[in-house]
C-alpha cells in the first residue's frame, strides 16, 4: 500500500494475467494488505467469464442446490452433483484459485469419510475444498492438509446446519457467540486452513477474527474488514428480483436474458430469424 513516504504501492502479491492463483499468493496478499475477490461458479461458460474477468477464486458452491437445482437448501446436494460440477468449473478456469465445497453428509463422521470426499473434489480439479463447522473440524482439517488438500473453513451462518440454526440468522452476536466464532477460527487456522469464509457475522466480530488470524477471512455478509469478499454469482449479477440483503446487484443480466430470449421469441414468429445469411444455400 502507498504510505506517506512513497506514493508507489509494492507489486502486486499475486500473480500476472494469465498465471495462476495458488495458495501462497492468497497468504501474500492476506500480508500485503490486498483485497482478494471470490465468486460462486457451477458451470463452465459461467466460470470462463468469471475468470476472465479477474476474480481470485471460484467457489463451487453448494449453493448450487438452492441457485441451480431449485432446492430449498443445499442439503440435498450429493458429492457426485458437486463432482460434475467442479469438473465443469476447473475445466474453463486458468487464473483463479477453485475451490470446491464438500456437501453435507460427505465429512461428518469424520477425517476419513472427508478425505474420501475431498479426494473426489480434488481428482475433479479443484485446488481446495470448503466445509462448515469450527473446533470439532479441527482433527478433519488437519488430516485433509496433511494429505496436501487445502482447506477454506466456513463459520457464522452455516447453510448447511441451518434446521439446527433456526433458519438463515445472523451468528455470533452476544459475548459466549462471539467468543465460541473466535474460538473456532483460531482452532481451524491452527489445524491448517488455508482462508476462513465469515458468513452472516457483525462486521465487528469479522474485523476481530480477521486481525486475529494469519490466513484470509472471506466474507459474506461480515462487513468490509475481512480480508476477501464472496457472492453468490447470480446476486452479484442482478439474475433475479430478490437477493440478500448483504448483496449488491453489479448488473442486470437477469433482464438482458429476458429480453434477449423475447427478441429471439419475436424473432421467430415473425419470421425474421433465420434470415437468409444465418442459413445455407444448396
Amino acid at each position: 500500500m502507498a504510505t506517506m513516504d512513497s506514493p508507489y504501492a509494492p507489486p502486486s502479491a499475486l500473480p500476472p494475467a494469465g498465471k495462476p492463483v495458488r495458495v501462497h499468493h492468497l497468504a501474500a496478499a492476506k500480508a500485503q494488505g490486498e483485497r482478494l475477490t471470490m465468486l460462486t461458479a457451477y458451470d463452465a461458460v459461467t466460470a470462463s467469464i468469471l475468470d476472465a474477468a479477474g476474480t481470485d477464486m471460484l467457489l463451487v458452491g453448494d449453493s448450487i442446490g438452492n441457485v441451480m437445482l431449485g432446492h430449498g437448501s443445499t442439503l440435498p446436494v450429493t458429492l457426485d452433483e458437486m463432482a460434475v460440477a467442479t469438473r465443469a468449473v476447473a475445466t474453463a478456469t486458468t487464473r483463479a484459485l477453485v475451490v470446491a465445497d464438500l456437501p453435507f453428509g460427505t465429512y461428518e463422521a469424520g477425517p476419513a469419510q472427508a478425505l474420501e470426499s475431498a479426494v473426489r473434489l480434488v481428482k475433479a480439479g479443484a485446488n481446495a475444498v470448503k466445509l462448515e463447522g469450527g473446533a470439532p473440524r479441527a482433527a478433519t482439517v488437519r488430516a485433509l492438509s496433511d494429505a496436501g488438500i487445502p482447506v477454506v473453513g466456513h463459520l457464522g451462518f452455516t447453510p448447511q446446519s441451518v434446521n439446527m440454526l433456526g433458519g438463515f440468522r445472523v451468528q455470533g452476536r452476544g459475548e459466549a457467540a462471539s467468543q465460541a466464532l473466535l474460538a473456532g477460527a483460531s482452532a481451524l487456522a491452527g489445524a491448517g486452513a488455508i482462508a476462513l469464509v465469515l458468513e452472516m457475522v457483525p462486521q465487528d466480530l469479522a474485523a476481530a477474527v480477521t486481525g486475529a488470524l494469519d490466513i484470509p477471512t472471506i466474507g459474506i455478509g461480515a462487513g468490509a474488514g475481512c480480508d476477501a469478499q464472496v457472492l453468490v454469482w447470480t446476486d452479484m449479477a442482478g439474475m433475479t428480483e430478490w437477493k440478500p440483503r448483504f448483496a449488491r446487484a453489479f448488473g442486470e443480466v437477469g433482464a438482458a436474458l429476458r429480453q434477449a430470449a423475447e427478441d429471439f421469441n419475436s424473432a421467430v414468429r415473425d419470421g425474421s430469424f433465420p434470415s437468409a445469411k444465418e442459413s445455407f444455400a444448396s
